[in-house]
């Protein structure tokens, strides 16, 4: 070093000396006249090698763009988790030597919380105004309040002194559409006046969400969980949790509720949710640089999803570990309890219904359950199971059906002729008529004395002889009655309404709108636990002396809670289609309040897994991933055949060899020709193309930025500059030609390798649990070929005999 400078002054040129740079130790020594582009945070050894080599080392100042990842890309989470490493080492090692650099730790170290606290607030009030706005429409399409158009039919007779008990909901300031127009408020003509305002209503909210989402955020439409599964294991889809996309689908998703389509809300928020907390992630650089961080950030911000959705923090934390997420650490998990928390007491503080409760349908009871009880739970998740199992095939037989034909080429008519379908249909049902939480709020509840629903004409107590004077309040409740002429005529009315929601959801879910699954779900089970929990209380009533109902259910006593009946086939449809357990049973039991009722859902839910398991392995949100090709390996899928990585791997027979670099043979014109040549996210380096053996890897975007920044910023980079991947320079670099180019800092040094002998469920659990994009195959340390996550699912696609070619995601 200490003759180099002179060496350099006599032998080198003096356009191509370099500038004079210090070391660590501050020792003055000038560099080979070579490029080095080192991305920030990409190195983890490479430090010291090239300090002393006497390197141009970029490590703080990378060049843009250089370990980024393009659309439609899997990111390497070993990669990101050794950036995020050798950025704790550094702050770390600061941290020491001034009182600013440990201000600054603190500060890192708290800006996670900080994010989790950002994403609540925004999450809960976005939630909040979702209700609220939605809840308003709902009421518009049945009419209008004189005291201000923006209070709902029940704010605007809060406050009448003209209400009465029996007809709470009719005041002098509500007025129905025909009252306006026509004045008159019964009759045929009324009738038919709220028959067209209710169609008309519906076709201009279903109009606007489908156009606003197709001229604005194409993202916007559908449920969002399963492409938020797909972003969670990895994959990129640039603008799908943007800022037009939150803004499109917290405007439509309002809309698309108050349209009357049977859909729910509480999917798409988690969405909303995931697109406010990817866009606050730009707030902090730890997690805009990285996108290992930023997934944990989204796996938490689905958990505020639900949170917010149920008004069950503990079941959001618990869905978005069971459900959504592919890399939950503790700390995430922790992270998530408190975003949750955070957003359901915004949206307590909003109070959105104005019942104190988080949501609509919210419910108590107090009768026990009895043993005898779980056969008939069980029937429910049989009903559930098979349900959510005929679900999935016919929704998907559509969906395929709409991506196969002409008609995905019309989203526009094919929201606005359903909307059309379900208004017609919905309106002369009350029970469809109503918006589907205020159906499920109706069959959850525990009838009592002030009740004037039809679920509640029971037969008075003076009107039924011998059993009306054994008739008496129970401490939990009124006592088993006779059902009533309202009970009856509720029946056949709730009959229709399962037929109808069984047939319409299965066309509305994975239309151009925003459209959620769990309400649906929910409510097709709760008419069916609702009929069955009515049977099961007449049945106990008109023949107690049974040896069934014998000891435990006497004349006069509360037997039988058809609510939870209701609850619990909610639980098991909601469990059939989407095959949650562990949190679907936490956000019931938050829904309810009681820890008494845990067995009963535990049992519909388990019996409906089970069931719908033996009919169909994916739930909802897999199907709908494997349908559009997204590249997904799921964690619960076992691999059971007996084939090797040999036979996975590419080139296969009679395919071109593997496109490979050498590590010192090839020119920067030859390199970019490769590349212009084909579409491949990455290449091998080998020692050469006779020995094959294996270097590293190296991505394709990182080469084209590298080599595109060289030669804008560097002299004498030409297409005849030799690219050179090793670690020590030639002694004569120039030989009378161009200087070299060394791109070795953006060459992964350690990429995983298995032998071609590896069997592939070692390889696929590999894939699973280390997220990796692709791995290499050698035969005695020697390139054989390569296998990516698009390989696996192919090879897995062709065992199940399905399609290969699906795995292409477009």
């Amino acid at each position: 070093l200490t003759n180099l400078p002179g060496l350099l002054e006599e032998n080198v040129p003096k356009h191509h000396r370099s500038t004079t740079i210090r070391n660590s130790e501050d020792e003055m020594f000038t560099s080979v006249v070579v490029v080095v582009l080192i991305p920030a945070g990409y190195s983890n050894g490479f430090r010291g090698q090239v300090a002393s080599a006497g390197l141009l080392d970029l490590l703080d100042e990378g060049v843009p763009g250089v370990g980024t990842y393009e659309d439609f890309n899997t990111i390497d989470w070993v990669r990101e988790k050794s950036k995020d490493r050798d950025r704790h080492r550094e702050i770390n090692r600061q941290k020491k030597q001034s009182d600013l650099a440990l201000l600054l730790s603190l500060i890192d170290a708290f800006s996670g919380w900080l994010l989790m606290l950002l994403i609540g607030l925004l999450s809960g009030a976005l939630a909040g105004g979702i209700d609220i706005a939605a809840h308003w429409l709902t009421d518009l399409k049945e009419g209008f309040c004189m005291k201000g158009f923006w209070f709902t039919h029940e704010h605007c007779c809060w406050k009448s002194n003209e209400t009465t008990f029996q007809r709470r909901n009719k005041c002098p300031q509500w007025k129905s559409w025909a009252e306006l127009m026509v004045g008159v408020p019964e009759g045929a003509s009324a009738y038919v006046v709220n028959y067209l305002m209710y169609v008309s209503w519906a076709l201009i909210f279903s109009y606007l969400a489908v156009i606003l989402v197709r001229a604005f955020a194409p993202y916007a439409c559908g449920s969002g969980i399963p492409e938020i599964k797909t972003i969670l294991s990895g994959f990129i889809i640039r603008g799908y949790l943007g800022k037009w996309t939150l803004l499109i689908k917290t405007i439509t998703l309002v809309l698309a509720v108050s349209s009357g389509l049977s859909l729910g809300k509480e999917g798409p928020l988690v969405h909303v949710a995931c697109c406010c907390g990817n866009i606050l992630c730009h707030l902090f650089t730890k997690y805009r640089k990285n996108e290992a961080k930023r997934r944990e950030v989204l796996s938490a911000a689905s958990a505020v999803g639900v949170s917010v959705a149920f008004g069950a923090p503990i079941g959001g934390v618990l869905f978005s570990l069971e459900e959504v997420s592919y890399y939950f650490p503790l700390k995430t998990l922790w992270r998530s309890f408190f975003a949750a928390l955070v957003a359901a007491f915004t949206l307590r503080s909003i109070n959105p219904f104005g019942n104190s409760r988080l949501v609509l349908f919210y419910v108590e009871f107090h009768t026990p359950w009895h043993f005898l009880e779980l056969f008939p739970f069980v029937l429910l998740g049989i009903f559930g199971g098979l349900w959510g199992a005929l679900f999935i095939r016919a929704n998907i037989a559509w969906c395929r059906r709409r991506k196969t034909t002409r008609l995905g080429h019309y989203p526009v008519l094919e929201v606005v002729v359903v909307a059309l379908a379900t208004a017609v249909l919905a309106f002369p049902n009350e029970y469809t008529r109503m918006s589907s939480s205020e159906l499920i709020s109706e069959l959850f509840n525990d009838c009592s004395l002030l009740d004037s629903s039809k679920l509640c004409d029971y037969i008075s107590p003076g009107k039924g002889g011998e059993r009306a004077a054994n008739f008496s309040m129970t401490t939990n409740g009124l006592a088993d009655r006779a059902a009533g002429p309202g009970v009856y005529t509720a029946l056949w009315q709730l009959v229709l309404a399962l037929v109808f929601k069984m047939f319409i959801t299965v066309v509305t879910f994975g239309m151009k709108v925003p459209s959620g699954l769990f309400i649906p779900s929910m409510a097709v089970g709760a008419i069916a636990g609702r009929l069955l929990g009515i049977g099961m209380e007449q049945l106990a009533y008109y023949h107690h002396e049974w040896p069934m109902f014998k000891g435990w259910c006497s004349l006069g006593a509360k037997c039988i809670t058809p609510g939870l009946y209701a609850m619990l086939g909610a639980a098991a449809c909601l469990g059939g289609v989407t095959r949650m357990t562990v949190s679907l049973v936490v956000i019931m039991f938050e829904l309810t309040g009681g820890l008494e009722y845990i067995v009963p859902l535990m049992a519909a839910t388990m019996t409906s897994k089970w069931v719908a398991d033996a009919l169909g392995r994916e739930g909802i949100y897999e199907a709908h991933i494997r349908l559009n090709g997204y590249p997904f390996l799921e964690p619960k899928e076992e691999f059971e055949q007996k084939t090797l990585a040999m036979d996975v791997m590419r080139p296969r027979r009679n395919d071109p060899p593997l496109s490979v670099l050498t590590q010192d043979g090839m020119t920067v014109e030859e390199v970019e020709g490769m590349i212009s040549d084909t579409s491949y996210s990455g290449f091998p380096v080998v020692v050469s193309h006779q020995s094959q053996r294996l270097v590293g890897f190296v991505l394709r975007r990182d080469l084209v930025i590298s080599i595109d920044n060289a030669r804008c910023c560097q002299d004498g980079i030409v297409g005849a500059s030799r690219v050179l991947f090793t670690e020590h320079t030639p002694s004569h670099p120039y030989q009378g030609g161009p200087p070299p180019l060394s791109l070795r800092p953006i060459l992964d040094l350690s990429p995983l390798a298995i032998t071609d002998h590896t069997p592939m469920e070692i390889t696929v659990d590999i894939f699973r649990k280390l997220g990796l994009r692709q791995c290499l195959v050698t035969q005695n340390g020697c390139l054989l070929g390569i296998i990516t996550k698009k390989d696996i699912l192919k090879h897995m696609a062709q065992m199940a005999n399905r399609d290969p070619d699906s795995i292409l995601f477009n």
